[in-house]
């Protein structure tokens, strides 16, 4: 593998989790518990997409087959998509959401900080822009997994669900392989693991003060980073989120 077919497959799993994520969240759309949530989650996908155009365009920028972002995003199939499990993971209730969103928020603020010295300078940039956003989508839902946890008997009981539900997804974030290990030699992005300690000091505290327990069991999914394994979920997912582009090839609006 080249440097540049790793930087391509790395620059896409960056793309496809806020991509995946993104869709994910706008789901809530016209649905969430109150006005204020409606509001926050829709702002928080259509930051999420916004990254996702840039580092999907950068991906196509070094791949360098006239492919573009919206061709990255809506014409692969499933088994072309690089992102963690934990996002394409479905919404359920809203504790789950908010769960999901923060526990993928805490690892993607430490990821973006670290990028933001990598030795490629359009990736670093990238890097920049996005962590802005990210650090009040990590506030956002610190709060909220915070003031669902040590609620009612009833928020805390959903929240422990759902963390319980999702913490098996948490470990592929740190599981390295070829291309990250191409990625560190280049010095372009960290190895995953080095990510850890600082994931785990975010998510300890938070959930110390929700009064929510982390589960004991280190089982962890993988698959989704490498394309080699994704959920049902995604290929739903991905029926809606691509249907008009398939019906129509080539339409524009």
């Amino acid at each position: 593998m080249t440097r540049d077919e790793a930087l391509f497959e790395f620059l896409l799993r960056l793309g496809d989790n806020t991509l995946i994520l993104g869709h994910r969240v706008s789901e809530w759309c016209g649905h969430a518990p109150v006005l204020e949530e409606d509001i926050a989650l829709a702002n928080t996908a259509l930051d999420l997409i916004g990254q996702t155009q840039m580092w999907l365009g950068l991906a196509a920028e070094v791949e360098g087959k006239g492919r573009d972002a919206d061709k990255l995003a809506f014409l692969r199939d499933a088994w072309d998509f690089r992102n963690l499990l934990l996002v394409e993971m479905p919404n359920g209730d809203f504790g789950q959401t908010l769960m999901r969103q923060f526990l993928f928020d805490a690892w993607h603020s430490v990821l973006l900080g670290r990028l933001m010295t990598s030795s490629d300078e359009r990736v670093a940039a990238i890097a920049a822009k996005a962590s802005k956003e990210v650090t009040y989508h990590l506030e956002r839902s610190a709060d909220t997994v915070v003031g669902l946890g040590d609620g009612t008997e009833e928020s805390h009981a959903r929240m422990q669900a759902a963390l319980d539900y999702l913490w098996p997804y948490v470990g592929e974030m740190f599981r390295s392989d070829p291309v990250d290990a191409e990625m560190v030699a280049a010095g372009i992005a960290p190895d995953p693991a080095s990510l850890r300690e600082e994931f785990d000091g975010i998510v300890s505290r938070v959930l110390t003060e929700a009064t929510l327990e982390i589960p004991a069991s280190s089982f962890g999914h993988k698959g989704g980073k490498d394309g080699s394994f994704h959920t049902e979920h995604l290929g739903h997912l991905l029926s809606t989120m691509q249907w008009l582009q398939r019906a129509y090839p080539g339409c524009e609006w």
